[in-house]
Parts: C-alpha cells; structure tokens; sequence
C-alpha cells in the first residue's frame, strides 16, 4: 500500500533588522506631494487651528504649488502670498515629502538664526514626531539645533543673517522662507538668496521653493514672481454665472458710512460682487468656490517654464471673512503704516508711495484752452528735452514763466538729427504776436554718447549733452567735462541730472489746478505722451541694508522716454 508522505518545512524567524532592511529596497511610492500630506501628515495641535489628519479640501489651492515640486521640468517655484493662506503648510508638507519620498540634502532659510530655532523646536519637530511614517525616520539622537539628521539626509536649517551657514554644503532642495525679510548684499558679501543658491548647482534636478509676503516692488519676492517664465493666479467659479473670477478687493462692496455707521456697521454688511454677472457672493460660497478653482496662466514668456510663479490674496481664505478684511482696511485707510501692511499682507501686492504716483488721466486734465505750437502769454522763455533712443529721437519744447510755471508747446518723434535741429530753431509765437526761440535744449547722451556729442558741439549755441546720475546728489545737477579728446566736444560741458529730484518736481506740480506754479500741456494733448510722462511711480528699494524710495517704471518694458524729455527739460 502507497502510503503519502507528507514534507516538513522548517520555518526560521526573521529579525526585525532583517525587516527594516528589506523595507528600504522597496521604492518609494508613487505620490505627489499633495497625495503625501493627505496620507502622511499629521497637524499638531500647538501650530494648527484644525489639528488631526492632514486634509487637503479646505485649502485646494496650495495642492498644485505643492505638486509643481514633483515636475521634474520645473527648478524654481515662487509663491507670493499673504498671510492666513496656509502657506507655511506648504512648506512643511513639502519638507515632508522630500524626507519619506526622495531623501536629499535639504535646506531651509529663514530671516534669522533665532528664528529658525524657533521653527524647527514649534513647527517642524512636532510635524516629525506627530507623524509615524516621519518618526521612524527621523533620528533626534544624533539632531543638532539647526541641523536635523534623517535616515539618508541631513536638513540644515539656516539664518539668512548667517552668510557662512549658506556658503559650505552642496544641497538638492533649497526653501527659502518670508525672504522679503532677508537683510540685503553687503559690501563683503552677495545676497542671502544667491548665496543659498550656489549650493544647489551640482544637483541636475535641483528644487528651489521661495515664498513670502510682498512688501516693495523691488523686494525679492515681487522680482522673483515678475521674473518668472510662467505666472499663475486663483480662479474660481461664481455660485450665480458659473463664469471663472478673479476675487479681487475693488470687488467687495460694503456701505459709504451714512448715518453715523462705524466701521464695524460697514464691515458687517460686506459682500462680494461677481464681475461678470453682479450678483452677490457671500462668505457661504467660498468653500464650494474654492474646492472647484483652479490655477490659471495669466502671463507667460517663451522660454520653458523652469521658474513657476504662483500669487493669491486674503479673499480665498477659508479662514477669514469678508466682512473682517473690510474691518482691517477701514482700520487702516488713514494710517499710512497700517495701510502698507494691508496692502502687503491681505492683498499680497507691493507697496508703493500714492503721494508721488502720476496717472495719465491727471496730465490729460491739466490740458489748457491753447493748441499746440502757441506760447501762453506768461511765458519768458523755452527749453527743450532730448531723448535718444535707437530707432528714434523723442523731443519736447516747453514754455515757462514765474514760479515755475509751465507748459508744453510741443514734443513728437524726429527720425534725425536734422529734424532735432530744425524744431529747436524754430520761433513759437504768443498771443501778443511775440515770438520765442528754445534757449537750450539738454540733449542725453547715455544712448549714443558720439554721436550726441559731435551734434551738442556742431550747435552749442543752444545744446548741450546730459547725463543721469548714477547715485543721488545733493545739487539737482552738476556741470562736468567732457574728457574725450576723440570727440568735437572735448572740453565741452556735460550736466550731470538728478533725474529722481526732477521727477518729484513734475508729479508734485503735475497735482495742482492749472494757473500759478502748475505744470501743463497744450489742448488736444495725444495719450501716448500722458502716458509716458506717467509711466514710473515713486516706490521703496531696498539698497544694501537701506531703504530709499527711488522712481521705477510701474511695469516692466514700460516706454517713458517722453518723462525723461521733460526732466531734462526741465533741468
């Protein structure tokens, strides 16, 4: 009789090491950052108003600038933002991610030392134990202050104001953190950011995250977001129309104040007016508004998209109110500091001095009941402004009188020199039958120095050259030489011109009504031109350690040649 055997196999236990060592030959899995926080994270109670699992639904639109750092296309991602949006999370989930998903050397600055220790001891520590999957890979024991150590990386967390802590180790993932508030270049040393950046050349696919709340058009942060390949806003779809908006400030609209209402009565009553169709958004909608938005372009280069750009305000807070960002401004509308702060941090736009902006509509308004080419009758003489540019010749002749009263005759485009010539030399007449030739006309040389110099020398009975100056000065202008012995001019005298202290000069009589002392244009005055002579506003810039208010142009690649005609006019 056949009789079965049955076959014994030994079972030997497997060490927990064992274990642990088979578990790192797995691949990571495949998550985006998004995915990650969803599945991973855990919000400590201490730093979140919503502790507990991480959930992705009340913030939706972080989920894409979380995600832009899984594009392997993408090299820099920058999100200017304003406070109350959620925007540390994004950090920390990031951080996250990179740790459990792709361990590389790590680096995070913030404005300082103290700072960072105090992020990494409330904020990032509490995420690394709160979460288990972190937990286990976080290794305290051998962790400094400022430098944590995981299982296959290291985080250095860094001062902006330490430049020897951003200048040693190579580093794959660089955040950089409220960098608006980083201390600028110093004479020994470059910038906090570019110093940070060197650390990660080596690394082909390198990520740079940099975010903050705006302050000056010249801060890093509005730089970075102008400067980047592709530029994207929020847009959600209205509860009424179903049309895709932009929430925008000018679009709440909440009481004028009659009847003694006080600014709480007005915020109360603060609702949000969809600017396709008009009807009434109210603080119920936006949740639902927000889970259905997304990310749109609003501008782009041709260049491939390495730098992303992201920009949101405080209307898409799920955490904050209509009615309380209408409280905050009605309670900083009089105080210039209050109201910088509003403007930077709930509308997360750049701050910029109001007092000395220009529009083109003030100049169309100061047109007189003179046409063009006729002097007024106060006039007792005329000057001439010279702008140099490669394709053209950009002029302008404008009359004054007593207390620096004046008015442009005239100004256009000249395709010559001879042109330029031509119109400096003609005779404009007064209503008296008076006539009045340009006593001088200030021609800049900074564009095409030989050949503005040859033509200044050729007539320098009524021209010379001029140049703006490089730094301020304590005079508006200074008289140089010419020390080029290969030119006719040689010798010749070259006016050094505060461009900034003449600019002050225009937008401030630009705003009074016509008559003693205002600066005026001619009836029928072209568009083009108001809108050249208005195209800079005055706004802080951060030199060095400094801020100084400078005049720059209010858009990038703005024309402004026919202002610059008018400083040298001016001058």
């Amino acid at each position: 009789m056949h009789v079965k055997t049955r076959k014994w196999r030994k079972k030997y236990p497997v060490s927990e090491y064992i274990k642990d060592a088979l578990k790192k030959l797995l691949p990571p899995e495949d998550l985006t950052v998004s995915q990650w926080a969803e599945k991973y994270r855990v919000l400590d109670a201490q730093a979140s108003a919503v502790p507990g699992p991480g959930r992705n639904d009340r913030t939706p639109y972080l989920n894409e600038i979380m995600d832009e750092l899984c594009n392997y296309e993408t090299e820099e991602i920058y999100f200017c933002k304003c406070t109350q949006i959620g925007g540390s999370e994004t950090s920390l989930n990031m951080l996250g991610y990179v740790i459990q998903q792709d361990p590389s050397p790590t680096m995070i600055v913030y404005p300082s030392d103290k700072l960072g220790e105090s992020i990494s001891e409330n904020r990032i520590k509490p995420m690394l134990k709160g979460s288990p999957a972190l937990r286990r890979l976080f290794k305290e024991i051998r962790s400094q202050k400022l430098e944590l150590q995981f299982d296959g990386m290291y985080l250095t967390i860094s001062g902006a104001n330490s430049p020897s802590s951003l200048a040693s180790k190579a580093i794959k993932y660089l955040f950089l953190d409220e960098v608006d508030k980083y201390p600028g270049a110093s004479k020994k040393e470059a910038d906090p950011i570019s110093l940070a950046k060197e650390r990660v050349k080596t690394f082909r696919n390198r990520k740079v995250y940099l975010t903050s709340t705006p302050t000056i058009s010249e801060g890093q942060i509005w730089k970075s977001l102008m400067a980047a390949d592709v530029e994207k806003h929020y847009f959600v779809p209205c509860p009424h129309c179903g049309e895709m908006i932009e929430l925008k400030f000018k679009q709440i609209k909440f009481p004028e104040g009659e009847g003694g209402m006080t600014a709480s009565d007005r915020a109360d009553q603060a609702v949000y007016v969809c600017q396709e169709c008009g009807s009434i958004i109210t603080d119920y909608h936006k949740d639902a508004m927000l889970r259905h938005g997304r990310w749109q372009i609003v501008r782009e280069s041709n260049a491939a998209h390495k730098k992303v750009g992201y920009w949101i305000n405080t209307l898409y807070s799920p955490f904050v109110l209509f009615s309380e960002i209408v409280k905050e401004f009605l309670d900083s509308k009089d105080d210039p500091e209050k109201l910088q702060n509003f403007v930077n941090s709930w509308l997360a736009e750049p701050w910029e001095d109001t007092k000395l902006k220009t529009s083109a509509d003030t100049v169309m308004e100061r047109q007189t009941s003179l046409p063009e080419l006729f002097v007024p009758a106060w006039a007792k003489l005329l000057t001439g402004g010279v702008d140099v540019q490669e394709t053209c010749l950009y002029w302008t002749v404008r009359a004054w009188g007593n207390y620096i009263t004046s008015q442009n005759i005239a100004h256009g485009q000249a395709a010559s020199w001879a042109e330029i010539e031509r119109i400096m030399n003609l005779s404009y007449e007064k209503p008296d039958g008076e006539r009045l030739v340009p006593s001088l006309c200030l021609i800049d040389s900074g564009y095409d120095a030989d050949s503005t110099y040859d033509f200044c020398a050729d007539n320098a009975d009524w021209a010379m050259p001029c140049k703006g100056a490089s730094n301020p000065m304590r005079p508006h202008f200074k008289l140089s030489k010419i020390n080029r012995a290969d030119t006719k001019a040689f010798g010749m005298n070259l006016v050094m011109v505060d461009g900034d202290k003449y600019k002050d000069m225009i937008a401030a009589r630009m705003k009074k009504q016509n008559g003693r002392g205002a600066w005026m244009v001619y009836k029928g005055c072209d568009m083009e031109y108001a809108e050249q002579v208005t195209a800079e506003h005055k706004v802080n810039v951060k030199v060095g350690a400094r801020t100084v208010q400078r005049w720059k142009p209010k858009h990038s690649h703005a024309d402004n040649h026919f202002l610059d005609c008018e400083v040298y006019a001016l001058a």
